[in-house]
């Protein structure tokens, strides 16, 4: 499912959240401010497997996971603290 999912939103960032989640919405709007197209996911629309194949590929346990997925290449970001440093024109 998962790589089905980043395959599907290619071209975008691809922003797994949760519900209650306030680095989630920072996220949101940074990537709005930044006018970056972004696909939101919540793991709480999905079975709970998608989030097991998310963590066993990033080795990140919390939400936001992030993903660029403008390029070639599947780009994990991290969370909202990895997105503000993340090089967003490179």
């Amino acid at each position: 499912m998962f790589t089905e999912l980043l395959e599907q939103h290619q071209g975008n960032f691809l922003v797994f959240t949760g519900k209650f989640c306030g680095y989630c919405t920072a996220a949101k709007r940074f990537l709005n401010q930044k006018e970056l197209p972004f696909v939101e996911l919540s793991f709480d629309d999905y079975p709970s497997e998608l989030r097991d194949e998310v963590v066993q590929a990033t080795l990140h346990r919390t939400v936001p996971v992030i993903f660029d997925l403008r390029g070639q290449d599947r780009i994990f970001i991290g969370g909202f603290d990895e997105l503000t440093r993340y090089p967003i024109n490179g």
